[in-house]
């Protein structure tokens, strides 16, 4: 049984809180939130205590900790973690700094603890599935990967301010994922950007609207389109096309009825977040954790996988500005 503390009781320390709940082989022991209020509830809600960072940490019970907490937060706790020997799930980023990411990622090392980072898209069955038809040779050789992501609505521009804006935050993601079915390290970004959906964003310094072409040494082309608004729902789409054929991964959708009457034939929209999109991912996710650390099966995104993530951000970024393609 392996006794979790949680880093962080909103919106998607909820999800893995419920997650940790309903696996047999895992425990919510203590949930730790700078808002006592929420902390309170959540732990309540799961029969868990409600302690301080210190105090959990410091705990011999505790194997493992979830880092659910906000962003600026993540690389300290990793640290901590990391000398008290405790296993590591921690939501992307590390950090938004790419030497405080290395420095992180050091001490990981050094301790030799278990370090999952949630890039939990590589968790869903559908993405999972996509990747084994390149990994058993069903397309042939990769040459092309079509990502795309748009969320159903803008976030608001205070969260754009703390977020390290959309390559960062939103299509780290998908940089991500383009790395995984690559199966080689890009070598050259290029981006093009605009804000086109909310003025404040751009006020922000942030853009909304984004396009990056990635290029691998041995020329296999990926390109990923991000859009902070989709009128018709949460967009998550997937295509790779190689020698011997083509897979696509389509949009979830709510319902799977499809009428067909005078009027023609009409069917229900992809689901509307991430929340309900990635559900089963998660789940995942956490199974992966925890055969991680009882060492039955190696983590399916590492911390060396968020330096990587995070490096192709800052290209895109340097990219945009410069209006040049940048090589790594």
């Amino acid at each position: 049984m392996l006794n979790i503390c949680l880093f962080g009781a909103g919106r998607i320390g909820a999800i893995h809180a419920a997650n940790v709940a309903a696996n047999p082989n895992a425990q919510l022991t203590c949930v730790v939130d700078v808002f006592a209020e929420a902390a309170e509830k959540l732990a309540r809600q799961y029969g868990a205590r409600v302690t301080t960072v210190e105090e959990a940490l410091a705990d011999p019970e505790i194997n493992a900790v979830i880092i659910a907490s906000s962003t600026d937060t993540h690389a300290d706790l990793i640290e901590q973690a990391a000398e008290y020997g405790k296993a590591i799930f921690c939501e992307k980023p590390i950090d938004l700094d790419v030497e405080r990411t290395r420095a992180c990622i050091e001490t990981v090392k050094r301790t030799g603890v278990t370090c999952l980072v949630g890039f939990n898209r590589r968790y869903d069955p559908n993405f999972s599935y996509l990747k084994k038809q390149l990994e058993d040779g069903q397309l042939g050789n990769l040459e092309m990967v079509n990502i795309t992501s748009r969320d159903p609505s803008p976030p608001p521009a205070k969260y754009v301010q703390s977020s390290g804006g959309l390559f960062r935050d939103m299509m780290i993601h998908d940089l991500d994922m383009a790395r995984w079915l690559l199966g080689e390290e890009p070598v050259e970004v290029y981006a093009a950007a605009s804000c086109l959906i909310d003025p404040e964003i751009g006020q922000q310094g942030d853009v909304d609207t984004a396009m990056v072409t990635l290029k691998t040494a041995s020329g296999k082309l990926c390109q990923i389109t991000n859009s902070r608004r989709a009128v018709y729902g949460y967009d998550q789409r997937i295509e790779v096309l190689g020698s011997e054929g083509m897979a696509q991964a389509n949009n979830q959708l709510e319902n799977s009825v499809v009428v067909t009457n005078h009027d023609g034939a009409t069917g229900a929209k992809p689901q509307h977040f991430f929340l309900e999109r990635y559900a089963e991912a998660y789940r995942h996710e956490l199974n992966n954790f925890i055969a991680a650390v009882n060492g039955t099966e190696p983590v399916l995104a590492n911390e060396n996988d968020g330096l990587m993530a995070l490096l192709l951000a800052e290209a895109a970024v340097e990219s945009l500005q410069s209006g040049r393609a940048v090589r790594l």
